[in-house]
Parts: structure tokens; sequence; C-alpha cells
């Protein structure tokens, strides 16, 4: 039997490197075990540090392939992981309860789709493997509920007077004013009043475990909007806009807003990207071409993905089954899938917050 050189292997693993990092899997610490045993076998353990589930059938076959034509090696087995840290904010504030991420979704203006993003995202995130949570902070158009077909009416069940169990939907954990309301209800209320349901929702609501808490901000740069960042610990921003002039300059004005609060801007999404005939399949930008690519290189940021502008996006998510869950295999849900692993690998590249496991609240029933 040929001996086999260790160098041998750990070159062949080097060959791989991450597309979403751009370094190798020993740059990353993600190689947790290199080993061959007697008969040639290798095994090779890897663990990468954000939601990559759809990347890991590939990671596990180019490997395999390197390392099966290193000599004397008989066959190659590869196991691939993920583990999701916390990551501190830059912010002094008390961590949420359960929460290891928070990432809010924001949008300088209404109607550029942040809503069906952050919900879309969301359930990408949990597809790619991660624990995931959202919360809609969107007092006064509350639509998460719908987005994930909550029946109306539902209330989530409540401990000790004061706590609320989020709803389950599609694998995540939901809280949002709707469910403690009615869609007949008007939110006639002052900026105290909404920030302060807001942070309510928030830190009394059971959140089990989760990697990542979605935030769906309400939509602008006002004074809500400013509180509610300068209130909760929140990991990382993403800004939702459209290629139209007007949507920019409110991207940039909820860009200059996340800076102010010293929150980090993950980096921009570009909603309604081009427009895509449910007849003929032709593509037209519709609302102009570039404007989320020139306004993450202005601010140094990252363009996450373009989504496109297509009937069937509205339809699923008006329904209840977003495109995530409606149509997994589509090219809309891949772009999902690949915007949430953009998102988890930058997030991957920040401090971790090294104060211990976050745990849950605990709730005894009496």
């Amino acid at each position: 039997m040929t001996q086999i050189s260790q160098q041998a292997l750990e070159a062949a693993v080097r060959e791989y490197r991450d597309p979403y990092l751009n370094k190798d899997l020993y740059e990353l610490g993600a190689v947790k075990n290199l080993s061959a045993d007697d008969s040639g076998n290798v095994t090779l353990m890897v663990e990468l540090p954000y939601p990559s589930k759809g990347i890991a059938g590939g990671l596990k076959q180019i490997v395999a392939n390197a390392l099966e034509f290193v000599d004397g090696v008989e066959s190659a087995e590869v196991h691939v992981a993920q583990k999701i840290h916390s990551y501190k904010t830059n912010k002094d504030l008390p961590a949420v309860p359960g929460v290891k991420n928070i990432i809010a979704v924001a949008s300088g203006k209404g109607g550029v789709g942040k809503s069906t993003t952050a919900v879309n995202l969301a359930l990408a995130l949990h597809a790619e493997g991660a624990r995931v949570g959202i919360l809609d902070a969107d007092i006064y158009g509350p639509s998460i509920g719908m987005m994930l077909g909550v029946p109306e009416g539902k209330r989530p069940d409540v401990r000790e007077n004061k706590y609320f169990v989020p709803m389950l939907a599609h694998g995540l954990q939901a809280n949002s004013m709707a469910f403690v309301t009615t869609d007949k209800t008007p939110m006639v209320w002052r900026g105290p009043m909404v920030s302060g349901a807001v942070m309510q929702l928030l830190q009394q609501t059971l959140w089990d475990e989760l990697d990542y808490l979605i935030i769906d901000m309400p939509p602008g740069t006002g004074d809500i909007q400013l509180t509610l960042a300068q209130k909760v610990p929140v990991t990382g921003a993403i800004i939702v806009t459209t290629p139209q002039d007007i949507a920019l300059l409110d991207g940039k004005k909820g860009i200059e807003m996340f800076r102010k609060v010293d929150i980090p801007v993950l980096g921009v999404v570009e909603n309604m990207s081009v427009h895509i005939c449910s007849n003929c399949g032709h593509e037209e930008p519709l609302f102009g071409h570039g404007g989320g690519e020139r306004i993450a290189e202005e601010y140094e940021t990252t363009l996450l993905g373009q989504l496109p502008l297509h009937m069937t996006i509205r339809e699923q998510t008006d329904s209840g089954a977003p495109t995530v869950v409606a149509e997994p295999d589509s090219e809309v849900a891949r772009r999902y899938r690949d915007i949430a692993r953009r998102v988890g690998a930058e997030l991957s590249t920040r401090e971790r917050n090294l104060g211990g496991t976050i745990s849950s609240v605990s709730v005894t029933e009496h």
C-alpha cells in the first residue's frame, strides 16, 4: 500500500475555494478532520460558518474527486456541516434571549417589495439549514402573517401573561402586531408608542435558539425607524430597492440612516430588476438598469442579488406560500437562496460574540 502524503491530501483540499468568501477551506478554518486509514480510505470533516445546504453537495463532489487523485487514495468520504455563530453588534445593547443574530430588512420608501424580500430571505435561510425567525415591525401595515399563510384571527399562545409563543409557519418562528390585533384595527399611534410596541414584541417573544431573526422594518427613514435602529441590537442591515432613480435616492437614505447609528449594511437587494413576460419569457428592465449595483459601489457595500418583477412572486406571497416554498426549484427561489448564502457568508466575516451561548427564556408552566 502506497503511503498517503498528508501534505498531498491538504493540497487537494485547498483546491476548493468557497464561492462566497473566496477562501480555501483551511483559510476558513472549516477543516475539522482529515485522515486516511491503512486501506487508503480518506475521511474529511468540513464545517462551514454560514447556511450552506445548497452548496454542500457540490463541495462534497469536488473535494472528493480531488482527494481521489492523490496517490494511494482508494476512496474519499467528505462530510459537510455548518455552524452559525453569534456576531458582535456595534452597540452596547443587551442581546435578545434565544437569538444569535438580528438582521434588519429595510427600505427608504414603501412599494419596493421589502416585506416580500424579508419573508423569502427568511425562508431561504431556513432552506439552507438555519434556525430562523421573523418579526413584523411594520406596525402600520403588518403583512407577514398573510404572507406566511397564518389564518386570520389566529393568536399566539401566551405564557405567564407576559411572553408570546411565536407562530410556526413554513419552518419559521414568527410574530407580528397583526397577530394581536385585527386587520380592522387602525394603528393611530405616535412614534414612541410604535417603537415601544415593537420592542415588546421583540423582547417578550420566546424565540427558540434562532441563528437569525429577520426584522421587517417599517418603510422610510423617519423617527420611528431611527429609534428602532438605536434600540434593537441589530447585527447587520439589508437595504431593498428597485432600479428606479427615486427608489435609489431613498435607498441611499436608508444606508445613511444605519451608518448614523453604527449598524453595518450587509448589502443591497435590487428588487423588480427586470420584468419577465409570463407569456413569452421576454425580459425588459422596466424601472431602469444597474441601479442596485451603482448604489452598492457608491457606498462600498455588496450587491446581494437582483430579483425579477414576476407575477407569480406576488401571487404566491398573497396566497400564503411564498416562492421559496411554493416553487423551491424555480430560478427565483434559487436567487433568494443565493442571497441567503451571501448574507450568511458576509456575517461570518464579522467578529464573533464570545460572551457565551445566548440562552432562550425559560418559562415553567403552572
